[in-house]
């Protein structure tokens, strides 16, 4: 590879940023695209996809052939991690996620949970050797927070109240937990660097459900302590922290967490965000998903703003949060070319 060749979106979270903001969207390999759907079908289920190196590989450079961002993310899922711990996992089409509750500390299987995943890394591995040299590659997780959540609830939820009920009545358990998910999540980073991954996103959320006074404890800490090991590890990795719907908390989690970028929803301003999160960390977003279904001018003029907005410091232009299933493909061409110029 050479080497020489820069990548936008390596070069704006250590600094450098291009005169064009670098592109990507969260979920941009994924149920929107036809090529998708038909390695879907093929597979049988969504587990199958990520678990499988030659399918995820595949399906996380469809977005890349037909839209060339700047960035490729590894396509698989937060949930693989409380799966790699012994807890059952289905994806259930038209409900979401089925996951086995959590009941006990002592049931988790934390030995050899890292190693259960080596299909992700193996599909890190694969895409790295196939991506084009200005391309950069995206590793994930879920942050602890969000997973418990899932772990607490045996799926979704709308807030997420079982969860916080949960770590209120059971404080000690609840904290042992965020610890089990620190080590594991930090391991499993760690591996996905070695596979190949150049830059990582921890993935949080359900952030927007903590209670202002735990929002230090549940959110900033455990993410903090992750990213305190990865780059002990890693010390070059940037990493890229998303606390969805953390309100006025980006700030703190901007100043706090040691993230090299935050990742922000759409409610937060722009002015805002421009005045409390980019002088301490790379800004990434914020372009509502519903208005790049919406399109056409209402939508170019949002990039307009947005570019305006973020673009005199570190900024990569993304959603503020993932592309929907039914978005046109020709709206999200527009978009690039709208960012693009």
């Amino acid at each position: 590879m050479n080497l020489s060749i820069p990548k936008p979106f390596l070069e704006a979270l250590r600094g450098k940023q291009p005169s064009v903001p670098p592109v990507w969207m969260m979920r941009q390999a994924g149920r929107y695209l036809p090529e998708y759907n038909a390695v879907r079908k093929q597979a049988g289920s969504f587990l199958e996809v990520c678990y499988t190196p030659e399918l995820a590989a595949e399906v996380t450079l469809q977005p890349i052939c037909r839209f060339a961002f700047d960035a490729a993310i590894i396509f698989s899922d937060i949930l693989v991690i409380p799966h790699s711990l012994g807890l059952k996992l289905d994806y259930v089409e038209g409900e979401g996620p089925q996951l086995e509750k959590f009941t006990a500390l002592e049931k988790l299987v934390v030995q050899g949970a890292v190693e259960r995943l080596t299909p992700v890394m193996k599909a890190i591995s694969m895409v790295k050797q196939q991506l084009p040299e200005k391309t950069a590659l995206i590793g994930f997780s879920g942050a602890p927070w969000t997973v418990a959540c899932y772990m607490l609830e045996g799926g979704g939820s709308k807030d997420f109240s079982g969860a916080r009920e949960f770590a209120y009545r059971h404080p000690e358990v609840f904290s042992g937990l965020l610890d089990i998910l620190v080590q594991v999540t930090s391991d499993y980073l760690i591996a996905q660097v070695k596979a190949g991954a150049e830059v990582l996103q921890l993935f949080d959320s359900w952030a927007g459900a903590v209670p202002a006074g735990k929002f230090q404890e549940w959110v900033i800490a455990p993410t903090k302590n992750i990213i305190e090991r990865v780059k002990k590890a890693c010390p070059d990795i940037p990493i890229i922290g998303f606390p969805r719907g953390a309100g006025i908390y980006y700030e703190n989690f901007a100043r706090e967490s040691g993230a090299d970028a935050v990742s922000m929803d759409c409610s937060i301003p722009l002015g805002w965000a421009t005045r409390y999160i980019q002088p301490y960390a790379a800004v990434q977003g914020n372009l509502d998903p519903a208005l790049l279904i919406a399109g056409g001018d209402v939508m170019r003029k949002e990039i307009k703003n947005i570019k305006a907005m973020l673009g005199g410091g570190r900024f990569i232009f993304n959603l503020g949060h993932g592309i929907l299933p039914h978005t046109p493909i020709a709206h999200v061409e527009a978009m690039l070319e709208a960012v693009r110029g």
